[in-house]
């Protein structure tokens, strides 16, 4: 029964963090079109870039994140690696 809980856990915190990288800069974008069409004046226009501006924005803080866990990923490999070659003298792949 723990796995169908972890699985249940691990379904809500993908979808929250799809909800977060995906769903939230889109909502912000179309805010920033509402306003626009609401107002169709200069305050209206700098709504529009506002959204625009920060939807783009948390969407590149996102890809910087992956970015930078996937170099974690990849040196938690790396030394993976490096401690199979001490314990048997040749390196994984060979």
């Amino acid at each position: 029964m723990p796995t169908d809980m972890a699985t249940s856990s691990d379904k809500r915190s993908a979808n929250t963090m799809l909800a977060v990288r995906y769903v939230l800069p889109a909502v912000i974008f179309l805010a920033g079109v509402i306003v626009l069409i609401f107002n169709p004046s200069i305050n209206g226009l700098e709504g529009l870039a506002m959204g625009i501006g920060v939807a783009g924005s948390i969407l590149l803080l996102n890809v910087l994140y992956r970015v930078g866990v996937s170099g974690d990923r990849e040196r938690d490999e790396e030394e993976a690696a490096r401690v199979y070659f001490d314990e048997h003298g040749r390196w994984p792949d060979e």
